[in-house]
């Protein structure tokens, strides 16, 4: 008599199979993978400075390393020299006062959101989120059991969603938006009077604001990112303000940000992370000291060089057929719609998405871009102009070429 046929066993949890890979980082690993077989395929794909770590915050981190006091545990809030700074720095940039004791140092802005929507959210409550969006913010949500709610702007409003749109997606289950400015995918860059007006809303609902500022300092053309905790005091309570060294200092690889919110969040947070990863990396912590208390001269020469991609990159793009590039007025991202190509024959085929464009701008051109599809609006395409001049002027001229044989 044979034994009975057990049931089919779930591997890998319901929960934890749900998510998605970074599609970002997917397209980076595919680029990087075919360069290292040989093909000169060009990445537009991770949102990473192209530039070094400046020498000053290398530096800190060689001498933290000799340091025997840094190889040791450290409160897994983060040291609190770098609390104290991070706070100093918030005020200089900002506007915004806050105590050390309201930062939590993170692995990372990634690690920074997810565990900031963990510390406030229950099960079913709703968090507001403008798309196109990047791609962690919806999985984070989702982690946190929480359910993300899209409101989609496009390149007629400049990606700017409005609070009119806000007002039409609240229900008795919103308990947060989502507001991002400079915005990745799309550079967009909310105008003072926007950010405030979004603040007020918010505070006149209760809602709670989850802000993400990676990319202050990454703006041009006279634009300036406002902080929304600055210019909206009453909502101080119901903010949460996630940032980081990644995009600022250019310390992708470092794995440096943080929260600040209200001071029994951020205690919540802190009490998640010390049984998660406890503290961050010391001598990542010294060498995020040093950038934060710093000046902003390493960043003011990269904001020269994007800006100049920038555009080259938007310029270039237009001149395509079938393809439209608002001008990003923040971050190092294009989102051009290229909607108008979807279904024309180019070299045999026909996409009709864009993640089918995508595929075959890189078989074809050997150029990596990353599908609307990615964050929540297909027929777009993004481009991070943060690359060498020579590898974006070559990676988009392909483009041209390729693109120009489509026909109905």
């Amino acid at each position: 008599m044979s034994a009975a046929t057990p049931p089919t066993e779930r591997r890998v949890s319901a929960r934890i199979g749900a998510i998605s890979e970074s599609a970002t980082l997917a397209v980076d690993a595919k680029a990087k993978a075919l360069k290292a077989a040989g093909r000169p395929v060009i990445g537009f794909g991770a949102g990473e400075p192209d530039f070094p770590t400046p020498d000053y915050i290398v530096d800190a981190a060689v001498e933290a390393c000799k340091n025997p006091k840094y190889h040791r545990y450290t409160p897994a809030g983060g040291l609190p020299e770098l609390k104290a700074a991070i706070a100093a720095k918030t005020l200089r940039d900002s506007g915004y006062e806050v105590d050390a004791s309201q930062v939590l140092v993170t692995n990372g802005g990634k690690q920074a959101i997810y565990e900031a929507f963990a510390a406030i959210l229950d099960p079913g409550d709703e968090v507001i989120v403008p798309a196109p969006y990047w791609t962690t913010y919806p999985e984070s949500i989702r982690l946190a059991g929480g359910v993300p709610v899209e409101v989609v702007a496009d390149e007629t409003t400049g990606y700017r969603v409005s609070v009119a749109q806000l007002e039409a997606a609240r229900t008795e289950k919103t308990k947060v938006v989502l507001f991002v400015s400079p915005s990745n995918p799309t550079g967009a860059v909310y105008s003072e009077a926007e950010t405030e007006a979004i603040g007020r809303w918010a505070v006149e609902h209760g809602l709670w604001v989850l802000t993400d500022e990676i990319y202050e300092h990454l703006v041009y053309g006279g634009a300036s990112a406002v902080s929304l905790p600055s210019v909206m005091p009453e909502l101080r309570d119901k903010c949460i303000v996630v940032n980081g060294v990644a995009k600022t200092y250019a310390m992708t690889g470092w794995r440096v940000g943080w929260i600040i919110g209200p001071k029994d969040v951020v205690k919540a947070a802190t009490n998640l992370q010390s049984h998660a990863t406890s503290n961050v990396s010391n001598v990542a912590q010294i060498a995020a000291l040093a950038a934060v208390s710093g000046n902003l001269d390493a960043v003011a020469e990269m904001g020269r060089a994007f800006d100049r991609r920038r555009q080259t990159i938007v310029r270039m793009l237009n001149e395509i057929d079938g393809v439209l590039c608002p001008t990003p007025e923040g971050a190092f991202y294009v989102y051009p719609s290229v909607k108008a190509l979807l279904g024309k024959e180019i070299r045999g085929k026909r996409p009709q998405t864009s993640v089918e464009l995508a595929a075959l701008i890189l078989d074809e051109a050997e150029v990596a871009v990353v599908p609307g599809e990615a964050f929540g609006t297909p027929g777009y395409l993004r481009l991070s102009y943060a690359l060498g001049d020579d590898d974006l002027v070559e990676g988009v001229s392909r483009l041209q070429k390729l693109l120009a044989e489509a026909k109905d």
